[in-house]
């Protein structure tokens, strides 16, 4: 008999572990429950599409419906009954499982904020690929729009609406943008970044209340200031979706608490993505996503029953347009009583910033902001533990400074084999020579055989150059 999986939800995590399952073969009775009324999407891309710089399909993930897995969309699980292994959905309806897999991500965050609740028609949070509608939709005819919060997310906003044309201001309670991941200079250089990309920010003032009318939205600040404009975005954060399993008496702390295999506190239940906390850490990014749903479907399909989630360095990127940034590892916050080797550079006027934080020679943090030739090989080095090279500026200001260049990653040629190209789907480029000898040409079709490309899309620049390195180096014979 067919071992019964049902899948909560159908974001990147819920798809992702539907295609590995069906991938596996086996027999898996696979159901995937959505509650939204849509396919499942790249929810990376959304900053994307808010800019206006690719359209509603281009977000869309490979469906997985047929060949052995139901799709339901538009269906919200209701409860989880683990006495009859049941979950019931608001259409009335009860499906029975062997194993349930939680992958119900995150909401995002509505600051308690007077005149919040509801949320006025021009007030958007940013989560969702609806919020994006509603905030495309409130953008047509706007000139002016304030986002609330500056960190990641929020920042993208603002630079989608910006290129848009709309006049954009980010209000930040904190000193400086994306704290999480960036120093108070590195976050100095990138709010004059954004002042000339037509994004204002207003900083280290938390907002006190909204009012919203027919005619705009009004943010009042802690300072006694108030701004006025068309719509008001939040990016406030988001908050895992632990409602079903806590009311489902599993153990939850900030999230739904996991083990190495990535199982509840009931061995019949799994969770992974937003929604998972693993070893004290919530993820909130998408290649630790994926890396969960692997570890999962090689469990269930019995291919690799003792396959261990064992997480991988982050590294944060922000995807937007004229803005270069990647944060890695302990930058902001070392741990205390270690000994690190710290080098920074900062050009202020050309919007670069660059720290570094070396101990016992291996990377264990960085900030590079602005045009830096050596990011590539600053995020390689950080991903391996490998040794960095005597030359620290090399790194720091992306050249060398003496006769032999310090680039080790420069040319494909140059790239170890193990170098990881592709962070969200863990491709290495070994794989992806593999691929290419075994007959994929193009960077789509190193794609579709290694799903490089397809989280955040920042290495597709990268697959490009393999292709046109291994087009020279190994050229295809014609008869």
């Amino acid at each position: 008999m067919s071992e019964r999986v049902i899948i909560i939800g159908y974001g990147m995590a819920g798809s992702r572990l539907a295609a590995e399952l069906h991938a596996r073969g086996g027999d898996h009775k696979v159901t995937v429950l959505g509650a939204e009324p849509h396919r499942a999407y790249n929810r990376i891309m959304l900053s994307t599409l808010l800019a206006g710089k690719i359209a509603e399909p281009d977000v869309e993930l490979a469906e997985v419906a047929g060949q052995g897995v139901d799709v339901r969309t538009g269906v919200a699980v209701t409860a989880i009954d683990r006495a009859t292994r049941e979950v019931h959905t608001d259409d009335g309806d009860q499906h029975g499982y062997d194993h349930l897999v939680l992958a119900t991500g995150s909401r995002a965050v509505v600051p308690p904020l007077p005149g919040l609740d509801p949320l006025p028609e021009r007030v958007v949070p940013f989560r969702t690929l609806d919020d994006c509608r509603r905030i495309l939709a409130a953008a047509h005819g706007a000139r002016t729009a304030l986002v609330l919060g500056g960190g990641l997310l929020g920042l993208e906003a603002a630079r989608g609406l910006a290129a848009r044309g709309l006049d954009v201001t980010v209000v930040h309670a904190t000193g400086w943008l994306m704290e999480r991941q960036l120093d108070p200079a590195a976050g100095a250089v990138l709010a004059g970044t954004l002042e000339g990309l037509g994004v204002r920010t207003v900083l280290a003032v938390p907002a006190t209340g909204v009012a919203a009318d027919a005619d705009g939205v009004r943010l009042d600040l802690a300072d006694g200031r108030s701004l006025t404009a068309d719509l008001l975005v939040l990016s406030c954060g988001v908050r895992p979706d632990t409602a079903l399993a806590a009311s489902a008496g599993l153990t939850v702390e900030r999230g739904v608490v996991v083990d190495d295999r990535m199982r509840t506190s009931d061995r019949r239940i799994s969770a992974i993505g937003d929604c998972a906390q693993h070893d004290g850490v919530l993820t909130g990014l998408v290649a630790p996503a994926w890396a969960q749903a692997r570890v999962v479907a090689q469990v269930l399909a019995g291919d690799d029953p003792l396959a261990r989630y064992r997480p991988r360095p982050v590294v944060t990127r922000l995807k937007a347009a004229g803005i270069d940034l990647a944060a890695m590892g302990d930058a902001v916050d070392a741990p205390a009583g270690y000994p690190v080797e710290e080098l920074t550079f900062a050009d202020p006027a050309r919007g670069t910033y660059a720290r570094l934080r070396i101990r016992d020679e291996r990377l264990t943090g960085a900030i590079l902001l602005g045009d830096n030739p050596a990011v590539g090989t600053v995020v390689q080095l950080f991903d391996r533990g490998a040794p960095v090279p005597a030359d620290r500026r090399s790194l720091l200001l992306g050249r060398a400074f003496g006769a032999v260049p310090a680039a080790p990653a420069a040319s494909p040629a140059l790239m170890p084999d193990a170098a990881t190209v592709c962070q969200c789907n863990d491709v290495s480029k070994g794989a992806l020579v593999a691929c290419w000898r075994a007959g994929a040409r193009t960077v789509d079709g190193l794609s579709g055989a290694t799903r490089a490309g397809t989280g955040c899309g920042g290495c597709r620049d990268a697959l490009a150059g393999i292709v046109d390195w291994l087009g020279e180096a190994e050229p295809v014979a014609t008869r």
